[in-house]
């Protein structure tokens, strides 16, 4: 508690003190529960409690809500003595699991048990989200545009969808953050095919442990600035192990959490067939923001915007939970199943929720 960067969570619990609010949800990455055998989230959990709130945790999937990202975080509930404790509710979407769960609260995994997940809807890729959108250049100035295709999923017919349920006609922010030119010639390099990345590149040379080095048969590639076409950080990235610099998202992956930061220096981010970085919007629907959605601010600001985002159908079905406990329906067990084709634009009862 030392840290700085913690302080947070004791500002955040003094102001739940101070409000005394019946309901508490609170959002965190899942180093919360990582970081001195869980400390930190154990300390939250035991503020809670020491408020005379009712509490529980939990480890959610983006993913398994209908998005090509993996992004696992941890939500934490509380609900006065008075109240109803909301639930977590089960995942609606088969996911991907790209990173680490915690094995130490493995159990807090909102997830059905080994062979429930009968009924769940298939994974989403990158090109379930994305492959409607119009093509972009590196140096794209527009913040608006209209769209050029129709969706080719259900997914791209929902997340087009406006405030009335008509389809959209006008795109925000599908712009990317320019790269300098040293960096575009480099992603201009890389090829258009699945995995491709810096170790693509002339002169790099894979060892048989998968680390990379400096082909010695082949001179050095300068660009016209003088700098190398390989920077040594790529290389020296993870002890030469990564992969990751400069690479090449494809249609059939999916990403293992959307970013605030769209530099390609240290992470897979360059689109799958166009010579640049994912757009801010591309970015917004791997999160779940309806196209509708337009953000303000900087370019770098509103990737910011974005990537710090609980993503969005998390925090619908999270919603749909406080709900279903404001009307005091929810059940006493921590998980609870959503309505049927959740979400809908049709209004949903509260008593339809089923618990699990």
């Amino acid at each position: 508690m030392q840290d700085p960067k913690n302080k947070q969570l004791d500002v955040y619990m003094d102001i739940v003190e101070f409000l005394k609010p019946r309901f508490v949800l609170m959002e965190n990455v899942v180093d919360l529960i990582k970081f001195s055998n869980g400390f930190l989230g154990r300390y939250a959990l035991s503020r809670l409690v020491g408020m005379n709130y009712q509490a529980r945790m939990g480890m959610m999937a983006a993913g398994a809500y209908g998005l090509p990202q993996f992004r696992m975080r941890v939500f934490m509930w509380g609900a006065l003595s008075s109240e109803k404790l909301p639930q977590y509710p089960l995942p609606t979407h088969k996911v991907i699991v790209r990173g680490v769960i915690p094995t130490e609260f493995e159990s807090n995994t909102v997830a059905y048990d080994e062979g429930g997940d009968l009924e769940l809807k298939k994974e989403l890729f990158l090109g379930d989200a994305l492959s409607d959108l119009p093509s972009v250049e590196n140096s794209e100035p527009r913040d608006e545009m209209p769209y050029t295709d129709e969706p080719n999923t259900d997914f791209q017919h929902f997340i087009r969808l406006g405030r009335d349920g008509m389809l959209g006609s006008v795109l925000y922010d599908h712009r990317p953050l320019q790269l300098n030119d040293d960096d575009h010639l480099r992603v201009c390099q890389i090829p258009k095919r699945k995995g491709a990345n810096f170790r693509d590149l002339t002169g790099v040379r894979v060892r048989p442990d998968n680390k990379v080095e400096w082909d010695p048969d082949v001179e050095r590639v300068l660009l016209p600035s003088g700098k190398p076409l390989v920077p040594d950080y790529a290389m020296s990235f993870v002890g030469g192990s990564s992969s990751k610099p400069f690479g090449r998202l494809w249609w059939d992956e999916t990403v293992p959490t959307v970013v605030t930061r769209a530099e390609p220096h240290n992470q897979t981010i360059v689109h799958p067939l166009q010579d640049r970085v994912l757009t801010i919007r591309e970015n917004a629907r791997l999160q779940g923001f309806p196209d509708y959605y337009k953000l303000i601010g900087p370019i770098k600001e509103r990737y910011m915007q974005v990537g710090n985002a609980v993503a969005v159908p998390v925090a619908r079905a999270l919603g749909y939970s406080l709900a279903t406990s404001m009307k005091g329906l929810s059940g006493e067990t921590p998980l609870m199943s959503l309505p049927k084709d959740f979400p809908s634009h049709e209004e949903q009862s509260c008593n339809e929720v089923s618990n699990n």
